[in-house]
């Protein structure tokens, strides 16, 4: 038999989708590729929500914590209670392969192709899909020379294993600022590359003062309005007005931002909008162009992803349901 629906993706969004399943009483099944809410397990060790806890529930389930700001470990901790407690439905480790709309019937009937490395691919049914993929598995690359040597990473996680080091971190936002600030803070030797005359705006407002400060004393050295033109094994060479200077690197963070995989999406039939390279859909329901095929959380941003947080993606899963629900009773 078929489901109900099929939830792409184990995040927030994605979970609280499957919440909303249960309490309407549908047949549901999330399949990830990788971990429970594997964006944040990929986020800084110690980094801090710029949020509050309250914003960041899913269900009506509390979200208790001692701090104004959560940490990341406490939201991991919160998000497997949430799945505990829900008894949620999750196939880990199985990656969607293709979404097949069967056209013969009414309504369209879905095959979605997964795979695993244990077992090899299946088929499974579905009468919706919602893809609800996140916003973080893609980096935005620079394109130059060196960026997939071993010692370059587009994703910072904690800082001891480059004490005394010489380290590169690209960037002028939160990911950055706060890569830099562990950096220093636990012995690396840090220079910040940001290709424009300032660091952002939207730096929390905690972090901004203490990286500016420690820009304005030395501490961090900062080349302003300069990019990457190459890395090297351990260096990386810099360029600004038309100049290049080379600085040892012994690793080199490329925190430049990240952006939803389109590739599920395109090859399911979903059109991408031109401006934001993200889904066409619905606003009111977040169906897309394909009928019964839907969108949920930060994948609907495209490259806009500074748009959709936790916060407000939380709530894409509700409205999707409610329209299945309707969709099937037809």
């Amino acid at each position: 038999m078929p489901y109900d629906i099929l939830i792409v993706g184990g995040g927030p969004a994605g979970l609280a989708t499957a919440i909303a399943a249960k309490q309407a009483g549908l047949d549901y099944v999330v399949v990830e590729k990788a971990a429970l809410v594997n964006s944040l397990l990929h986020y800084p060790t110690n980094m801090v929500f710029f949020t509050t806890p309250e914003l960041l529930e899913i269900g009506g389930m509390p979200f208790v914590s001692p701090n104004d700001k959560p940490t990341r470990q406490e939201a991991l901790r919160y998000y497997r209670r949430v799945t505990d407690s829900f008894g949620l439905e999750i196939a880990f480790g199985e990656t969607v392969a293709s979404v097949r709309a069967e056209r013969d019937g009414r309504p369209p009937l879905f095959a979605i192709e997964t795979q695993t490395p244990r077992d090899g691919g299946r088929i499974r049914p579905a009468r919706t899909v919602v893809i609800a993929t996140g916003a973080y598995d893609v980096a935005n690359r620079l394109g130059i020379p060196g960026e997939d040597l071993p010692h370059v990473s587009h994703y910072y996680t904690e800082p001891h294993a480059f004490f005394r080091k010489d380290v590169v971190v690209v960037g002028g936002k939160n990911s950055a600022a706060e890569a830099a600030l562990d950096l220093y803070r636990n012995g690396a030797r840090v220079t910040l590359v940001h290709r424009r005359a300032a660091l952002g705006d939207s730096i929390k407002y905690w972090v901004k003062p203490d990286i500016e400060n420690r820009i304005k004393e030395g501490s961090i050295p900062t080349r302003f309005e300069t990019t990457l033109s190459e890395i090297r094994p351990t260096s990386v060479v810099l360029s600004r007005g038309g100049a290049q200077d080379e600085i040892r690197a012994d690793a080199v963070f490329l925190l430049t931002g990240y952006r939803s995989d389109t590739a599920l999406l395109k090859a399911s039939g979903i059109a991408i909008d031109p401006v934001t390279c993200g889904p066409v859909f619905d606003a009111d329901t977040y169906e897309t162009n394909v009928p019964g095929l839907f969108v949920a959380g930060a994948v609907v941003a495209g490259l806009q992803s500074g748009k959709i947080f936790i916060e407000n993606g939380r709530f894409h899963g509700q409205v999707v349901v409610q329209n299945i629900v309707k969709r099937l009773a037809q």
